[in-house]
C-alpha cells in the first residue's frame, strides 16, 4: 500500500470515508442497537462541527479554561549534552489544563453530549489522564461521569484516581483479565450498551467504532495546527522530524495531522516493554496483524486463538493491544514510521528530561523523548519536535517505588 496515492492537502477532508474507513481500517462493527446509537452521534457531530456557535464555544473554552495555545520549549541543555548539533524541542501539552492532551477531545465530546441532551458520560482510562480530563469536562458542563479503570492501573495511578474522585466522577474498578486498559474498555462498552439512551461513551483515543477515530482526531488537530505555526515562528522553518508516542494514538495523530503535507519525517513510538515476546510489550503496529476488536478494524496483537493478546508496558496509557485505524493506514502508505522503545530507555529518558530541563514528563511521553534522543544521535544536524503529551506527576510514586531515584 505504500504506493497508494494520497493527497495530503485535502487529507483531513477525505479520510475517513463516509463509513469511517482509512483505507481498509476503521469502520464500525457493532450490534444493530448500538450502531443506531453511533449513527446518532455521527449525525450530531457532523451537524455541530460546522456550527459557528459550537466552534466559537470550543475556542473560548480552549483559550479561557484550558490555557491554549500551549507553548513549544527548546531543550537547549539536553540538545547540547547529546552533542550532535541536532536541536530538540517539545510541544508542551503537559501545560494544558489537567496536565495532558486529553482535555482537547474531552471538552469537545462533552459539549457534544450536552448538545445531544445526554445526562451522563462514560469512559475508560489507563494512565488516568483521560479519566481526569473527562471528569473535568463533566464537572464544567454539569454532567454525571463514570470512569472504568483496571485494578492494576488504579494502583499505579493513585494520584489521578484521587483527582477523578475529587472532581465528582465515579471510578469503577475493573477486576477482569489483566485488569488494565483493554478490560476497562470492555467494561465501559458494556455499561454504555445498558444506558446508551441517557449516556454517551467518550472514547479516550482514536480507537473504537466510527465516528470516534475521526472525531477525536479532529479535536486533537489543534495540537498540530498550533505546533506548526509556533515552530515556524520560533525558528523560521519546519522541524526535520516530529516524534510522538503511540498507544491508541490520539496524541500522535493530533500532532502528525499538522505536518502531513510537509517535508517532515514523522515517527510514532510504540512501547516495547520488557521485550519482543508476546505479553511483554504493546507494540501492535510493529508486531501485530489485522483484526477487529472494540468495534473497529485495525492492527492488533493476537494470541493463538486469534483473540486480543495480553499486553504490557510500564506506561498504563500505552498498554492496549491495538492502535487507531488511522495509524495503521499511515503506516501502510509509508507516511509515518513506527518504531519501539522499551521500559528501561523510557525510564532513563524520564529522569534525563527532568534533570536536564526541569520538565517531569509522563512515562508515556518519555517513550517519545527516548526515541528523539536516539534519533538525534543519528541525524548529524537539524531539529526534532517531540510531543510531550503529558506531565509525570501521576507517575512519580510508581517510578520511584519500582526504579528508585536515578
Amino acid at each position: 500500500m505504500k504506493n497508494q496515492e494520497v493527497e495530503f492537502k485535502t487529507y483531513l477532508k477525505n479520510y475517513p470515508d463516509a463509513k469511517g474507513y482509512f483505507g481498509q481500517y476503521g469502520g464500525s462493527y457493532l450490534s444493530a442497537e448500538l450502531q443506531a446509537a453511533m449513527d446518532e452521534i455521527t449525525e450530531a457531530y457532523h451537524t455541530i462541527c460546522k456550527s459557528t456557535r459550537f466552534i466559537s464555544e470550543l475556542r473560548r473554552i480552549r483559550r479561557e479554561f484550558q490555557g491554549r495555545p500551549t507553548p513549544i520549549s527548546h531543550l537547549e541543555r539536553l540538545s547540547n549534552k547529546i552533542g550532535t548539533g541536532v536541536q530538540l524541542y517539545v510541544k508542551r501539552e503537559d501545560l494544558n489544563h489537567t496536565g495532558a492532551h486529553k482535555l482537547n477531545h474531552c471538552m469537545g465530546e462533552v459539549l457534544l453530549a450536552k448538545y445531544m441532551g445526554k445526562k451522563k458520560v462514560i469512559a475508560e482510562t489507563g494512565a488516568g489522564q483521560h479519566g481526569v480530563a473527562l471528569a473535568t469536562a463533566a464537572a464544567y458542563f454539569g454532567l454525571e461521569c463514570d470512569i472504568y479503570m483496571g485494578a492494576v492501573d488504579i494502583k499505579k495511578q493513585a494520584p489521578n484516581v484521587a483527582r477523578m474522585k475529587i472532581l465528582g466522577a465515579r471510578v469503577i474498578e475493573v477486576t477482569d483479565g489483566l485488569q488494565t486498559l483493554k478490560e476497562a474498555v470492555d467494561a465501559a462498552f458494556m455499561a454504555y450498551f445498558e444506558d446508551y439512551k441517557n449516556a454517551i461513551y467518550c472514547i479516550g483515543s482514536v480507537v473504537g467504532p466510527h465516528p470516534f477515530p475521526m472525531m477525536v482526531r479532529d479535536f486533537q488537530n489543534v495540537v498540530g495546527v498550533e505546533a506548526r505555526e509556533q515552530f515556524l515562528g520560533m525558528t523560521g522553518e519546519l522541524p526535520d522530524a516530529v516524534v510522538a508516542c503511540v498507544g491508541g494514538g490520539s496524541n500522535s495523530v493530533g500532532i502528525f495531522s499538522g505536518f502531513l503535507d510537509d517535508p517532515v519525517d514523522l515517527y510514532g513510538v510504540e512501547p516495547l516493554g520488557r521485550g519482543t515476546e508476546l505479553g511483554d510489550h504493546a507494540a501492535s503496529l510493529s508486531y501485530g496483524e489485522e483484526g477487529i476488536m472494540h468495534g473497529f478494524n485495525s492492527i492488533m496483537l493476537k494470541d493463538e486463538e486469534g483473540e486480543p493478546a495480553p499486553v504490557y508496558s510500564v506506561a498504563s496509557g500505552l498498554d492496549y493491544p491495538s492502535s487507531g485505524p488511522e495509524h495503521a493506514f499511515l503506516r501502510d502508505i509509508g507516511r509515518v514510521k513506527y518504531d519501539v522503545v522499551g521500559d528501561e530507555d523510557a525510564v532513563n529518558a524520564f529522569f534525563e528530561l527532568s534533570r536536564m530541563e526541569g520538565i517531569i514528563p509522563a512515562i508515556e511521553s518519555s517513550h517519545a523523548v527516548a526515541y528523539a534522543m536516539q534519533l538525534a544521535k543519528t541525524m548529524g544536524k537539524g531539529s526534532v519536535l517531540i510531543h510531550l503529551s503529558g506531565r509525570g506527576d501521576k507517575d512519580m510514586d510508581y517510578i520511584i517505588e519500582k526504579y528508585g531515584i536515578r
